[in-house]
This record gives structure tokens, C-alpha cells and sequence, in this order.
């Protein structure tokens, strides 16, 4: 399986990294080191995260309180949104409803 990594989702680990870097030097770095490794593991794993709002497969961080929403499609994990899971669940589907104008 491919794994595609999509513009709105490479900004949402900007974000993460950016908050985590004001916390400690270098915590940003781990967190995207992190992520990335979850991110890889849709390899082999993608289709096996439950579906959550509607369309999302939802694959939980390690370590860190955070969310990858994916999508496959064309034999391709679909990286859409890396999400706080802290938030509440009203701003995450609202955050994903974008994605999902049109369809549904």
C-alpha cells in the first residue's frame, strides 16, 4: 500500500511540531519523528483503523494525543488531517467537513 501524505494534513504537523518546539527544544523533532512512524506503518496496516465521521479511518498516536484521519483510495492511504485529539469532537468534524463537501 502507498501512503500520501495531503497538503492540509503536512500543515497540521507543522502545527504540532511548532507547539511541542515552544514546550522544549526538540520535543517538536520527536514529535514529527513519531507521527512519521505512524504515518509509515499505513503500509501495512491502513484499512484496519475503525471509521469514524462517516468516511475516516482514525489511527491513534503512540505517543503523542493525536489522530491520523486517512482515506484509501487506488490502492493509496490518503493522509487527510493530523488531529489533536484533545480538541473536542464538534472542531474535529468540522476541521474533516471540508474534505467532505459534495460527497455523502
Amino acid at each position: 500500500m502507498k501512503v500520501q501524505i495531503l497538503a492540509a494534513a503536512r500543515q497540521d504537523l507543522i502545527e504540532g511540531y511548532r507547539f511541542y518546539e515552544k514546550q522544549a527544544e526538540g520535543i517538536g523533532a520527536y514529535f514529527l519523528d513519531s507521527l512519521f512512524s505512524d504515518i509509515d506503518s499505513l503500509v501495512i496496516s491502513a484499512g484496519a483503523h475503525p471509521v469514524h465521521f462517516g468516511k475516516y479511518h482514525r489511527l491513534l498516536s503512540k505517543r503523542f494525543p493525536f489522530a491520523v484521519y486517512y482515506r484509501i483510495e487506488n490502492q493509496t492511504a490518503q493522509v487527510y488531517a493530523v488531529l489533536d485529539c484533545r480538541r473536542s469532537p464538534a472542531w474535529t468534524r468540522k476541521r474533516l467537513a471540508p474534505e467532505t463537501k459534495g460527497e455523502e
